[in-house]
């Protein structure tokens, strides 16, 4: 292992290219140096933003190049497990696009695979790593909105393309699998709470779930959620107590979906807005996976957390029924 962690990426998705490509040549002690396709044409761009970066012709050519630490996998949903398992097994660190599993049972064969082989495994679930996230948390579990009553989310975008990956059910498309991790991960990430769901509906659409409606509750707290791949583009958390409020209006996207503001009201007391304009939760993910490889730093979203978001998912698959 060298000062710093050669990535390699799994397929050029275009998310990989826009996103995470920008992010890992960003990041401190990490450097991107190769990248597997097929074809040519769609890691040029890649090679463009990385000048020297090599073009494996397979998953397997890249998971088997020496001089790779860590593995980048973009791959669609369906993917995940079989190809995260493989190249800790070829000795690579890996960061895995979310959702890391399609069901809460696969986690145990990741799992074993990460603890058999040494390697580090975790699902790319960013929102851990943005200080808007550890400042909610500390502020509801410091009593700045007293206790906590209710939490509402949504997330929305239109996506109509019925040919991509996140509209094709062989493929795990669905709202849930694709944006279901972001409120679920962050209302427990923020609240330390296992949510129960109580009711649920969808529309589905060519036996995916484009838009999804879920009530669940942890003790005395309501949480509620919208999802949909059919409307326009929302995002937005709240965390209600009963002596205040905390209003998230880039929960999830921070820096794309707008600024990182977090409101706080309080009765009796002025307005308190947090902005976190720098915050670049791509590149804090990537650094934190880097100082937890490099010097086994604690890494704030484990395996075993991302499991629990999981298993809520699946719990609102087993209150849906069947695609209608």
């Amino acid at each position: 292992m060298t000062d710093h962690i050669r990535w390699g990426i799994l397929g050029a998705a275009d998310f990989a290219q826009r996103v995470m490509t920008p992010a890992i040549n960003e990041a401190a002690r990490g450097r991107l140096v190769a990248i597997a396709s097929r074809t040519p044409a769609k890691a040029a761009p890649f090679v463009a933003q990385s000048p020297g970066l090599r073009v494996h012709d397979s998953y397997e050519a890249l998971l088997a190049d020496p001089d790779i630490d860590a593995v980048y996998i973009p791959l669609p949903n369906s993917m995940h497990v079989e190809w995260s398992i493989r190249a800790v097994e070829a000795g690579k660190a890996v960061l895995c696009e979310k959702p890391i599993a399609m069901h809460e049972a696969e986690f145990d064969d990741l799992i074993a695979a990460r603890d058999r082989t040494g390697k580090m495994l975790v699902e790319g679930w960013m929102p851990a790593f943005h200080p808007q996230w550890t400042a909610i948390r500390d502020l509801i579990a410091g009593g700045e909105i007293g206790d906590l009553h209710t939490v509402t989310s949504t997330f929305s975008f239109g996506l109509h393309d019925a040919g991509n990956i996140r509209n094709t059910v062989d493929m795990g498309g669905g709202a849930l699998r694709d944006i279901g991790v972001y409120p679920i991960g962050t209302f427990r990430f923020a609240t330390g709470l296992e949510p129960t769901v109580v009711w649920a509906d969808a529309v589905w659409d060519r036996g995916i779930d484009a838009s999804a409606w879920v009530q669940a509750r942890a003790g005395d707290v309501r949480f509620a959620f919208h999802l949909s791949m059919r409307t326009t583009r929302q995002q937005a958390m709240a965390f209600e107590g009963t002596k205040g409020t905390i209003r998230v209006a880039a929960p999830f996207n921070a820096g794309i979906i707008g600024q990182a503001d977090v409101t706080v009201l309080r009765e009796g007391r002025d307005e308190m807005v947090l902005r976190f304009p720098t915050a670049r939760q791509y590149v804090a993910q990537l650094e934190a996976f880097h100082d937890t490889v490099l010097d086994g730093a604690p890494y704030a979203c484990p395996l075993e957390f991302s499991r629990g978001t999981q298993a809520m998912i699946d719990a609102v698959f087993t209150a849906l029924g069947p695609p209608a």
